[in-house]
């Protein structure tokens, strides 16, 4: 069966999220998927970028860089336990879902602290290693989100801009850049703002989606896909 990681950016299990979330492990375990979910908030996962992230000395003591760090130390197998610990899950998976609630035109800063700390240079890509030859090219990813503005709000010509737009940085700035194969957005629109049939409709569809998930083609990964 294939390998799943869900990082999941919520703090209430009740919220739609939660129930998208568990919506996933429940159908993806049924077609004999393994389901790992990182559940960020409940790990009391670290979003913040640190020298607390590398074990042992460093390679300048007098001048700290982040980026430099973390590469030697993935390198020697010094990184602090909890990266190595979602590395690991990032390398075992086939495919990555993101499930989180828009925050600000992004995700929400637990996740990008997890996209800051995990996707470590050596590990994720390494320079001219990026894009379609990332080092995780072998990898699928799925961003599954829900806003709080409506479709309309975020079409091309609505006050939010096309969604696409939004999706840039994360899909193209992070996964693709990783050379990760992205699959099209799952995106459930302004879900506080409807009624609960409305929301029963929305689980009932990422359900109905997952059951053909494995058959989907990737997004073509170029900027006309996101600005056309």
């Amino acid at each position: 069966g294939k390998k799943v990681l869900i990082v999941y950016a919520h703090q209430e299990p009740r919220s739609l999220n939660g129930s998208l979330k568990r919506v996933a492990v429940e159908e993806l375990s049924k077609q004999g998927c393994s389901v790992t979910v990182s559940d960020l908030y409940a790990m009391h996962f670290e979003p913040r970028a640190t020298r607390n992230d590398i074990v042992g000395c460093l390679q300048n003591s007098e001048e700290f860089n982040y980026g430099v760090e973390t590469w030697e130390a993935y390198k020697r197998g010094g990184l602090s336990n909890d990266l190595i610990e979602e590395q690991k899950k990032v390398q075992e998976a086939d495919l990555l879902i993101f499930q989180f609630p828009l925050y600000w035109f992004s995700m929400p800063a637990i996740m990008k602290g997890w996209m800051d700390r995990v996707l470590v240079q050596g590990f994720a890509h390494e320079f001219p290693n990026c894009y379609d030859s990332g080092l995780l090219k072998d990898k699928l990813a799925l961003f599954s989100f829900t806003t709080g503005g409506s479709k309309e709000m975020y079409a091309k010509g609505g006050i939010s801009g096309d969604i696409r737009y939004v999706l840039w940085p994360m899909q193209h700035g992070i996964m693709h850049f990783c050379g990760v194969k992205v699959l099209a957005p799952h995106i459930c629109f302004a879900p506080e703002y409807v009624s609960e049939e409305k929301r029963k409709e929305m689980l009932i569809a990422w359900a109905h989606r997952l059951k053909t998930l494995w058959k989907e083609e990737p997004i073509n990964c170029s900027p006309e896909w996101y600005f056309k």
